[in-house]
């Protein structure tokens, strides 16, 4: 083997990483150092990505475009199996409201209403301004706003593939416009606030967390003295689990090949795209099938680490965003600048407006902290909902932390039947039209289920 530069698969990767990894480190600098990022509450890792696309729409800089979309849609996998792989642990938790339940009833209205808003606007643009408009393109806004990068990319590709020219830049660009939403409207919404006295926002400098040994070592866990290392053992559960994905999902898609080939025409694409909520699920049966073997003994350690798995998500996730960002075509979006910004702008207004009528309903007790995690979560990554409510709720006193995660599990079961239409919309124009009604009646179920639910009891526990 030519181990020198000449062999560019063998060094491609490291420089791709290695760009990335300066291009965090810089970012952090510039978030530390400079008030203006400090105070915007842009994730280290979206300004990392900024300034990648930056420099290589400068031609200062050159990125392995497919290398980056390969991140971006493992990333988002691995970092869901990461995170579903922790042990559950005693948290907040609201009883006798459903809120749970409600909380993932509030993320799938917010997808649902982000749908409508941007199928309403790709429809209206194709038969006024826009003749030539992908119809369906606007469902990519509930992609990138709710679901982020990696769905923004996986989504837009497919649609790419179906006629959309541009679909994954305007997926990607529309995913970092999100970002971008929730720290302006966020921090200008946070700031007015706490002039008018309805909230404290709490100062920023430096909240650091403390790493006790009770936070990295918990009863019965694999010691250090073992031979392989703790870490060693994360990342070796977070790949089974993975490899288990690819296998069933790659049976699942053979045999609707074989034996359902209609079925397959609709559903492999999202099979194959949507392989993170596989993923999860796997995960989540795997943790639940270690923990059944530790009670009858055939398992005797604890192998898994909540506060590596974190650590661990926390990568995958921060590598997503940055090559995300960074593999934005501005070319591709050439004669998409209209839809872009309708989308962009009105997409975050409508999420907000949306979202202070549900979280005053659901989370009447500490309404403001339920609505600006919700709000960064629902227009960014989960990542900028915390951000936002560690402004006002540094210690997390309040339940919202844990219905952004709780949520997620119950939007990951209410959000199936969109998922289904997500892969109808765009067949034809006729299948976008009935996308479009039927993502209005489910809309309306989720309201009603979110507003006609009995509420039973408003204590807060631990």
């Amino acid at each position: 083997m030519d181990y020198s530069y000449l062999n560019a698969s063998l060094w491609n990767s490291i420089i791709q990483f290695g760009i990335i990894a300066a291009s965090l480190l810089i970012a952090n600098m510039m978030r530390r150092k400079i008030p203006f990022f400090r105070n915007s509450l842009l994730p280290t890792a979206a300004i990392a990505g900024f300034i990648i696309l930056l420099l290589r729409s400068a031609g200062i800089l050159k990125v392995d475009m497919e290398f980056m979309e390969l991140l971006i849609y493992h990333g988002i996998a691995l970092g869901f199996i990461a995170m579903a792989l922790r042990i559950p642990t005693g948290v907040k938790e609201e009883k006798g409201n459903m809120v749970g339940l409600k909380s993932g009833a509030i993320i799938i209205g917010s997808y649902l209403i982000q749908g409508v808003l941007g199928l309403g606007i790709s429809i209206g643009l194709a038969y006024t301004f826009m003749p030539n408009m992908f119809k369906a393109a606007g469902i990519l806004l509930s992609m990138a706003y709710g679901q982020g990068t990696g769905q923004a990319n996986n989504v837009g590709a497919t649609y790419e593939a179906a006629g959309f020219v541009g679909g994954r830049s305007f997926g990607l660009s529309l995913a970092a416009a999100g970002y971008l939403c929730a720290c302006i409207v966020g921090v200008v919404v946070l700031n007015i606030l706490d002039r008018r006295g309805k909230i404290k926002r709490v100062s920023q400098q430096d909240i650091t967390e403390t790493v006790t040994i009770d936070s990295f070592q918990d009863k019965n866990e694999i010691p250090f003295s073992e031979s392989i290392d703790r870490f060693t053992v994360q990342i070796a559960l977070v790949f089974i689990v993975y490899l288990a994905t690819y296998l069933c999902t790659w049976g699942i898609t053979w045999a609707l090949h074989e034996y359902l080939p209609v079925v397959d025409k609709l559903l492999s694409s999202l099979l194959w795209g949507f392989n993170f909520i596989g993923g999860t699920a796997l995960a989540i049966l795997s943790r639940v099938l270690i923990n059944k073997m530790q009670k009858v003994k055939i398992v005797t350690r604890q192998y898994q680490n909540n506060y590596l798995l974190s650590r661990l998500s926390g990568v995958f996730f921060d590598i997503m965003i940055v090559a995300g960002i960074a593999a934005i075509n501005i070319d591709d979006l050439a004669g998409l600048w209209v839809p872009f910004i309708l989308m962009a702008v009105l997409g975050g207004l409508v999420t907000w407006y949306y979202l202070k009528i549900v979280c005053k309903k659901v989370y009447p007790s500490y309404y403001y902290e339920g609505l600006f995690s919700m709000y960064g979560m629902m227009v960014g990554p989960i990542s900028s909902g915390i951000l936002l409510l560690r402004e006002i709720d540094p210690n997390f006193d309040t339940p919202a932390a844990n219905n952004l995660i709780s949520g997620s599990s119950y939007a990951i079961i209410l959000g199936a039947p969109l998922l289904i239409l997500i892969g109808m919309a765009y067949k034809s124009t006729l299948m976008t039209f009935i996308s479009l009604g039927l993502i209005l009646i489910y809309f309306v179920l989720v309201n009603l289920l979110i507003f006609k639910a009995k509420r039973r009891d408003k204590s807060v526990v631990k």
